[in-house]
């Protein structure tokens, strides 16, 4: 984590009340992530921290477009993304179970980094579908040449139906 001790925040000598700390990032940052589902990113990260005397608050909020590969047809894409959360952080010695909203910290810690944080949550403003967005006019924007490719192979064939069935249906259709 040395590399991305830009994100670190010196908690220890400031004064109770609000601090902001605003972070851009871009693809640079994301090379810290093995495996990371985002590459390319143009993102502005704001946390306000607020301090009090026992415990500490972080909201943060971000905002930008990750570039993202569309499972449709396979083209790459800006997806716009914004998140919003509030966190606490506590100080105590020892185990304490795990939770979504609270960061534990030790009580002679002075500092943390917030790369990992700000990683997870720009990972939970990405889309579980990543296709791309619908255009004004109400139609995909999603390469067209790869649609007929994937029309064309996927096999929707109209079907013959049997002649038996309509019987069938002719006796559902007379109540």
């Amino acid at each position: 984590m040395e590399k991305l001790s830009e994100y670190t925040i010196a908690f220890k000598g400031l004064k109770e009340g609000n601090h902001f700390f605003e972070y851009p990032i871009n693809g640079r940052f994301f090379e810290h992530f093995e495996n990371s589902l985002v590459d390319e990113a143009e993102i502005t990260v704001g946390i306000n921290l607020v301090k009090h005397s026992s415990f500490m608050e972080l909201g943060l909020q971000l905002k930008g477009t990750v570039r993202l590969m569309c499972d449709r047809c396979l083209d790459f894409y800006d997806q716009p993304v914004y998140y919003k959360t509030g966190l606490f952080v506590k100080f105590g010695e020892g185990e304490h179970e795990a939770d979504d909203e609270v960061i534990w910290l030790h009580p002679d810690d002075y500092q943390m980094n917030v790369a990992q944080t700000i990683y997870e949550y720009i990972c939970l403003s990405v889309p579980l579908k990543h296709v791309h967005p619908v255009g004004g006019t109400g139609q995909t924007l999603c390469n067209p040449d790869m649609l007929r490719k994937i029309d064309e192979y996927s096999g929707h064939r109209e079907e013959t139906v049997d002649k038996r069935w309509d019987k069938l249906k002719n006796l559902l259709n007379n109540n």
